[in-house]
């Protein structure tokens, strides 16, 4: 029978009262020895195991010598998980119902699929409106220099065909929930929902513009980035699930948009912004945490951006 090298079965030892009665031969004492011996290496493997509670021991003897452990394999290790890895992006706002599910799905989903990856919420947590592009830029920036490739996703999207490609995008963005697959939009400018590009590409946009505060038109724009950066635009090819491709959890009813366009928002909506991007991106990082969700590691940043209201008015209403 094997067990785990972690695990071993417990010994039980029968009661000899032969072996101290009369004359103690070296034969009973050498197996007295070897009962000894075998009682000490089991008790060495429980507690290096973990499978006894150790005591608690204050002073300058508490500094305990761990017991040798065994060589960890980690996706790291593994060279099929490939040498890039993904900076999952997710602009956040209290939408904690759906961000229970996204997390451990899409950690999951990226874990089958061997794709190295980190999975950052960026939480707004200031006065303003909500400002999608900012966040997307906030976590370009504080992705940090472990991950080589970033997701725009969002956080009500899930990919339900394993067959989709998140792997890193070396010849151009590419976008995962393009317009013949997304539930909801079908127009052919259409960058939203879920699209990869390399830190290179992104940097080479700007980001995308910080003019947009409230729901709605900052794909557009930066669809018009990616064509003056001469970037060429990918997408899925040869996946059969059409408008069933994702699962939109959304709920219009419970969580409205904010659609509302003030002062003169309406025409600058579909202007193009040549300077803005990450060159005028202003924000402070409140608070960092490292949570799991159902054993699914996050990062949440907690996000004050900052509003010019002579430049964009917009971002506050009324």
């Amino acid at each position: 029978m094997m067990y785990s090298s972690r695990r071993k079965p417990v010994l039980y030892f029968k009661e000899d009262r032969r072996l101290l009665s009369g004359k103690c031969t070296i034969y009973k004492l050498f197996g007295l020895c070897m009962v000894l011996v075998l009682v000490s290496l089991l008790w060495l493997q429980l507690s290096c195991s973990g499978d006894m509670t150790p005591v608690a021991v204050y002073g300058p003897s508490a500094h305990h010598q761990p017991c040798p452990m065994e060589k960890q394999v980690s996706a790291a290790d593994d060279p099929s998980w490939g040498p890039h890895k993904l900076a999952l992006i997710v602009p956040f706002r209290e939408r904690f119902e759906e961000l229970l599910a996204f997390v451990p799905f899409m950690h999951s989903y990226l874990n089958k699929k061997k794709i190295l990856h980190r999975i950052i919420v960026i939480n707004q947590v200031d006065h303003y409106r909500f400002n999608r592009a900012s966040l997307i830029n906030v976590g370009y920036q504080e992705s940090g220099n472990d991950t080589d490739y970033i997701a725009m996703h969002d956080v009500d999207l899930l990919p339900l065909n394993e067959a989709l490609d998140y792997g890193f995008p070396a010849e151009g963005p590419f976008h995962v929930a393009s317009p013949e697959l997304h539930p909801l939009y079908h127009y052919k400018t259409y960058v939203g929902g879920i699209l990869l590009l390399t830190k290179h590409h992104y940097h080479m946009c700007n980001g995308m513009s910080n003019r947009f505060w409230g729901w709605g038109r900052e794909d557009d724009e930066f669809y018009r980035r990616l064509r003056k950066a001469e970037l060429q635009l990918f997408r899925p090819s040869g996946i059969t699930t059409g408008y069933k491709t994702f699962r939109h959890i959304h709920d219009p009813a419970w969580r409205k948009r904010d659609q509302k366009r003030v002062a003169a928002q309406k025409q600058e909506q579909f202007k193009v912004d040549p300077e803005g991007g990450l060159t005028n991106l202003r924000y402070q990082v409140e608070s960092r945490q490292e949570l799991t969700i159902s054993g699914a590691p996050v990062s949440i940043i907690n996000t004050k951006l900052e509003c010019d209201t002579s430049l964009t008015p917009w971002c506050l209403l009324g």
